[in-house]
């Protein structure tokens, strides 16, 4: 493994095309800018360069945010009831969210220049054998958008799965789901992923690109992408209601109606929005905004829907969607009461006999 250098280290990077032309350009296919990169330059992301025709990204190894979470925290509600995940991120990030609570870690690269990559080492048999010692039962890469960290997260899932003590781990990703077709080629080849939280931000070009500086069909692609490896990958979506900005009967029925679309039984979850970063002057979302999402949702057919950041009572709950027998009972991020049946790995509804899509 090479060495690190004293303040960052550029770590040959994965998933781009050389240009033949005067000044080195190459092309970055990590993520769904697709940033033209010319020699001596960096891509949107801040985080990778291209030095004499190679491309490098420059927060290999760079930890921030380790901590030992519930699997309910990311939030998996369907993934591994009650697990333990280590989570980590790194500086940076391909967006540019307005709204970001994690901003003074994905934005650092944009206000502290390369000081920010120069976080504490943490090499990925770190990580690994941490894992160990606190005998957790996977790792989150998460906080920071794990696309950008690619490298560093896929070196950690092979070293993890080198070492006896931790080659049953499960991997997964928060992602905001602008990774392209080609890294969900290499995760499925690899079989690197065993979940996906993908951030579904809005319904709406216009709204991406103004409060993001992404688009919406690249995440609208990389969720039919990851759907149609169900058999691999678990997938749950998120969705911030932010007042104002996606919380009318409109933007819910969209989101509904393309969730549906693919799909009656992905886990949705719509998150209450707080005044943050750049959107402190926005109030807190209504609690109705939040339970009217959720009538248009069972509206539309979706099995599991679920409203977070608040104390609505049940909110949080697992149902079944057959006879509404309550199924998990949630209390923040911990489970108060499991009453799922199982046989062969497969949880059922005690009630009815139903399956339920709950990976154990």
């Amino acid at each position: 493994m090479a060495k690190l250098e004293n303040e960052y280290y550029h770590h040959p990077a994965l998933l781009y095309d050389k240009l033949q032309d005067e000044k080195k350009s190459v092309i970055c296919k990590l993520c769904s800018h697709y940033c033209e990169i010319k020699d001596g330059n960096i891509g949107i992301c801040l985080l990778r360069k291209n030095i004499g025709g190679n491309l490098f990204t420059m927060t290999w190894g760079r930890t921030e945010g380790l901590a030992i979470d519930p699997i309910e925290k990311k939030p998996f509600y369907h993934f591994k009831p009650a697990s333990r995940v280590l989570s980590f991120g790194t500086p940076g990030c391909n967006f540019r969210c307005m709204n970001c609570q994690n901003w003074q870690l994905s934005q650092a690269v944009k206000y502290y220049s390369d000081s920010a990559k120069a976080t504490k080492v943490f090499l990925p048999e770190n990580i690994a054998e941490y894992a160990s010692i606190n005998k957790i039962d996977g790792i989150s890469y998460t906080y920071s958008e794990p696309t950008i960290f690619f490298e560093y997260a896929r070196d950690t899932i092979i070293e993890s799965r080198k070492n006896k003590k931790t080659e049953s781990l499960f991997h997964v990703f928060v992602s905001n789901g602008f990774f392209t077709k080609e890294a969900v080629e290499i995760i499925d080849k690899e079989n690197l992923l065993n979940a996906i939280n993908i951030d579904l931000k809005f319904m709406d070009e216009q709204k991406y690109k103004k409060i993001t500086g992404g688009r919406l069909e690249p995440v609208l692609d990389s969720i039919k992408r990851i759907y149609d490896l169900r058999d691999k990958i678990h997938m749950e979506i998120i969705n911030l209601v932010i007042p104002g900005e996606n919380d009318s009967d409109e933007d819910f029925e969209k989101l509904c109606e393309f969730i549906s679309s693919v799909s009656l039984n992905i886990p949705l979850h719509f998150s209450r929005f707080y005044p943050h970063y750049k959107m402190n002057n926005k109030h807190s979302t209504e609690l109705s905004s939040l339970l009217k999402a959720k009538q248009i949702a069972q509206n539309r057919g979706i099995k599991y829907i679920y409203i977070g950041n608040t104390t609505i009572p049940g909110a949080e709950d697992t149902h079944c969607p057959n006879c509404s027998e309550l199924l998990i009972a949630r209390n923040k991020y911990g489970i108060v009461e499991n009453n799922l049946s199982v046989k062969n790995d497969i949880p059922f509804c005690p009630k009815c006999k139903a399956e339920i899509d709950i990976k154990l």
